[in-house]
């Protein structure tokens, strides 16, 4: 027979147990270190590294693609965006921007940051995409959107670009069209010029247009 003595006991041990795992977890969450903060793109400042592998397995990172003093475009991609279908597919202005600047130390670079399942992802879909477009710089792949989260990336095209010290110079469209009708100004374009001619880049930032990014939920 369970005494009043003997369940004032096991109470007692309970609540001892329960005191003693509260403590454990607070000191696991004592000792756990803080997790780390996430380099965010900005204006000015040095530009956050990325490591990704493009279509063919090879892999890319942002001190390589700099190298020694090179400019580098980052054009946010999805092969099946509209937006991406117009620069690309229907006016190839994007490949004629990309050409116009090859030979002058820029290094144009597109990052798809869609997750595997998602419109415009995966390897194979890309892969497709080069041959259709006929794209003749690196498309990297970014599935887990760790890149396009640094970078803020919200639409595609959303462009980017980085001078010759690894500093992010301009963020945003590629035109002040919006996506309707025809653009007096390519951002894109003027800051390459400023930069080459040494100059600072008169437009930093727009307001990116074009489909949304397809991030992993």
């Amino acid at each position: 027979m369970i005494t009043t003595l003997t369940r004032s006991l096991l109470a007692a041990g309970l609540a001892g147990c329960a005191l003693a795992l509260s403590l454990t977890a607070q000191e696991r969450a004592q000792e756990a270190p803080a997790p780390a903060e996430v380099k965010v793109a900005t204006i000015g400042e040095a530009a956050p590294a990325f490591r990704l592998p493009d279509t063919a397995g090879k892999t890319h990172s942002l001190k390589d693609l700099v190298g020694e003093g090179r400019i580098v475009v980052l054009e946010w991609f999805n092969p099946d965006c509209p937006f991406v279908v117009a620069f690309h597919g229907k006016t190839k202005r994007m490949k004629e921007l990309a050409a116009a600047y090859k030979d002058r130390d820029v290094v144009w670079v597109a990052i798809n940051s869609g997750a595997p399942g998602l419109q415009g992802a995966g390897l194979e879909r890309n892969l497709k995409a080069i041959e259709e477009y006929g794209i003749e710089y690196p498309l990297l792949l970014d599935e887990e959107g760790t890149a396009g989260r640094a970078y803020a990336a919200k639409t595609t095209p959303h462009m980017y670009i980085i001078d010759g010290e690894g500093v992010l110079r301009y963020a945003g469209a590629i035109d002040d069209s919006n996506g309707r009708g025809e653009a007096t100004r390519n951002h894109v374009k003027a800051a390459l010029d400023e930069l080459l001619a040494d100059k600072p880049v008169s437009v930093t930032e727009s307001k990116p247009y074009g489909c949304s990014v397809k991030y992993a939920r």
